[in-house]
C-alpha cells in the first residue's frame, strides 16, 4: 500500500516522500476501508504499516538472520528496541540475555519490566505507568520473550477486556510501522486465538478445544484470519492447529518451527527466515462429516514453506527461495521409489519428512497413522492421516547448503477416525 501511494503522490509537485507520512496515509486508508471475509480468497490486510517476526521458540543467540531481521525492520543499526518478559518463568534472566542477544547484532535494546513474576512491582501499574508507556512511543520495536503466553495476555490487557496503555502504545508504534517481534510465547498472541492450557496433539483431536481452557484470545497482531502455533515440526505440533481452525473458523494456519522465524510485511508477504521452515494448512477447501462426532477433516491442503520461501496472504501464492527456483521437482524422475508408511504422523519432524519423501518419489499418497500410549483412556481410538499428492501439488529442491531442502506445495490432506485392535501384538 504505502508504494502504491508513493507512486500516486510522486505526480504531485508538492509531495516529498518521508516514511511518517506515508504510515499515516496508510493507516488512515486502512481505518476507512472495512474488506468483510466473504470468500476464501479474500484475507483481511494486518491492521498496520508495521512488520511481524513470529519465531518458533528456541531462538539460539548464533542465529544472526533472525536478531539481523528484527533490527533492521525497526530501523537498523541503534534501532530502540524493547524487551516485554511477561511469559518467562524468571523475566529477569530472560529478559536481559535477549536484550543482550538483540544488543549484539546492533540494536538499542532494553528490557521493560513487565510482569507478573516481580515482586517489587504490580503488572498492572507497570502496564498504565507513563514512563514505560514513553519508553514504547520512543522505540521503534518490541519483542516478547517465550515462556506462557497467558502471562503476556494478563500483563498487557486489563480484567474487562480492553487494552492497558501500555498494549495501546505497543499497537500505535506497530501502526506508525514498527516491529513486533516474539518468540514461543511470544509467537502464540500474534493470532487473535492462542493455545492457552493446551493438551498434548492427539488428545486435542480426540477432545476438542474449549474456550477459556485450551485455548484463549490472543492479542491479534496478525489479524483474524490467521492462525499461528509455534514449536511445530520438532514437536509434531501440526495436527493440534487443525481442531482450533475448524472452531474459530480460520482459513489459514502458520506453524513455525523452532530457532525459524516468518517475517510478516505489512503487504502480506510472509518469508521464512532462519534454521528450518514452517507448515502451512490451508481449509478454505475442506470439509468435514457432521455425522461423525470424532474429529474429521477432508480435503484439506498441507504445504511446507523452507528458510528463503516466501507466500503471501493474500494470492496464497507460494514462491520458492531463489536457490530451489532451478529445482523443480520433475514427477517423472523422482529421487526415490520406496513405499513409506508412517505408524506415529505425530512424532518429531516425521511430517516433515513425509513431505519431502512424497513429493519426490513415485508414491503418491502417503498414510500415517495417531494413537497414544495403551494405558490411555482413549488407546483404542485413533486417527488416519493420508497425504495424496494431486494436480495442485509441487515440489522445488536445492542441495547449495550441503544437505537437500524442500519446498513443497499444496498436498491434500484427508483425517479420519480409526480403531486399533488391543493388544496390538501378543
Amino acid at each position: 500500500m504505502l508504494h502504491i501511494l508513493e507512486k500516486s503522490l510522486m505526480a504531485t509537485s508538492f509531495y516529498r516522500p518521508t516514511p511518517g507520512l506515508l504510515a499515516a496515509l496508510c493507516l488512515s486508508l486502512l481505518n476507512l476501508i472495512s474488506v468483510p471475509y466473504a470468500h476464501a480468497s479474500e484475507v483481511a490486510m494486518p491492521p498496520a504499516s508495521g512488520s511481524l517476526v513470529i519465531i518458533g521458540g528456541a531462538l539460539r543467540g548464533d542465529n544472526a538472520a533472525v536478531w539481523q531481521t528484527i533490527i533492521q525492520q525497526a530501523g537498523g543499526k541503534g534501532a530502540k528496541i524493547a524487551v516485554i518478559p511477561a511469559a518467562a518463568a524468571n523475566p529477569e534472566r530472560s529478559g536481559n540475555a535477549s536484550a543482550a542477544n538483540l544488543n549484539r547484532y546492533g540494536a538499542s535494546a532494553f528490557v521493560l519490566p513487565l510482569s507478573v513474576k516481580y515482586t517489587d512491582r504490580h503488572v498492572q501499574e507497570v502496564a498504565r505507568d507513563p514512563q514505560w508507556i514513553e519508553a514504547i512511543k520512543q522505540s521503534n520495536g518490541v519483542y516478547f520473550t517465550g515462556g506462557d503466553q497467558g502471562r503476556i495476555v494478563q500483563a498487557l490487557m486489563q480484567k474487562d477486556g480492553t487494552r492497558t496503555p501500555l498494549l495501546e502504545a505497543i499497537w500505535a508504534l506497530y501502526q506508525r510501522g514498527g516491529v513486533i517481534a516474539g518468540s514461543s510465547a511470544g509467537a502464540a498472541i500474534m493470532s487473535s486465538t492462542m493455545f492457552y492450557d493446551a493438551k498434548a496433539v492427539l488428545p486435542t483431536l480426540q477432545y476438542g478445544v474449549t474456550d477459556g481452557k485450551e485455548i484463549a484470545d490472543g492479542l491479534g497482531f496478525i489479524g483474524k484470519q490467521v492462525f499461528i502455533d509455534q514449536h511445530l515440526i520438532i514437536r509434531g505440533r501440526f495436527a493440534r492447529m487443525l481442531p482450533v481452525m475448524l472452531k474459530k473458523n480460520y482459513q489459514l494456519g502458520l506453524g513455525i518451527d523452532e530457532n525459524t522465524a516468518m517475517l510478516i510485511t505489512n503487504q502480506n508477504e510472509v518469508e521464512i527466515i532462519g534454521y528450518k521452515g514452517a507448515i502451512l494448512i490451508d481449509l478454505s477447501e475442506a470439509k468435514t462429516d457432521a455425522k461423525e462426532p470424532r474429529f474429521n477433516l477432508s480435503n484439506a491442503a498441507i504445504s511446507y514453506l523452507d528458510r528463503g520461501d516466501k507466500f503471501n496472504l493474500t494470492s496464497k501464492v507460494i514462491t520458492p527461495s531463489a536457490d530451489k527456483l532451478s529445482g523443480k521437482v520433475n514427477p517423472s524422475l523422482p529421487a526415490s521409489e520406496e513405499q513409506r508408511f508412517y505408524p506415529d504422523i505425530l512424532a518429531n519432524t516425521t511430517v516433515a519428512d513425509l513431505l519431502f519423501h512424497l513429493i519426490d518419489s513415485r508414491q503418491q499418497q502417503a498414510i500415517g497413522l495417531a494413537f497414544g500410549s495403551s494405558q490411555e483412556p482413549l488407546a483404542e481410538q485413533g486417527f488416519e492421516f493420508k497425504f495424496s499428492k494431486n494436480a495442485e501439488s509441487a515440489g522445488y529442491y536445492s542441495s547449495s547448503s550441503g544437505a537437500e531442502a524442500y519446498t513443497v506445495m499444496r498436498i491434500r490432506l484427508d483425517i479420519r477416525p480409526v480403531k486399533m485392535q488391543l493388544p496390538l501384538y501378543r
